[in-house]
């Protein structure tokens, strides 16, 4: 049975702490799919057709990801796509009292559905994708918080 991991979120932007939870994942599975949430109730501020071209962008090589976007229970769209886990980035305690009350939740949906949570890397764990669009607002540099190689450029 061919493991594929569901890494879901809005990643508006794509930060240089998902990409690094990504890649550390890799051996971890066969297919990783970056999952982009369609959310009505959420005002995104990047376009969601900018957000998924840059991150396809970078993951064109890597044959092993690939990057959908999808609405609904994010169990729903596993079974949609035969995903048995759910990959999650920590950076913070907090983040991890938050995280595990949906993967309880998603447990109960679906018993076959695990989360897997991986540690960021100590020099991302304070970047979030609320503090690039802050830094990207005001004119900031934010060359160190996302991609090497993605322009958020509209």
């Amino acid at each position: 049975m061919e493991r594929i991991a569901l890494f879901p979120g809005s990643f508006d932007p794509f930060t240089a702490g998902h990409e690094s939870i990504v890649r550390r994942a890799l051996p971890l599975f066969d297919k990783i799919i970056i999952g982009i949430g369609i959310n009505d109730d959420k005002k995104d501020y990047f376009p969601l057709n900018h957000r998924k071209k840059w991150i396809e962008e970078l993951f064109k090589d890597d044959e092993k990801v690939e990057i959908k976007t999808y609405s609904g229970l994010t169990v729903d769209y596993c079974d949609e796509v035969r995903a048995k886990f759910i990959l999650r980035g920590l950076r913070t305690s907090a983040d991890f009292e938050f995280e595990r009350a949906i993967a309880q939740t998603n447990k109960m949906m679906d018993k076959k559905i695990e989360t897997v949570f991986l540690l960021t890397l100590p020099e991302h764990s304070f970047i979030t994708s609320s503090t690039v669009r802050e830094v990207y607002k005001n004119g900031g540099d934010i060359s160190n918080l996302i991609p090497k190689g993605i322009s958020l450029d509209l």
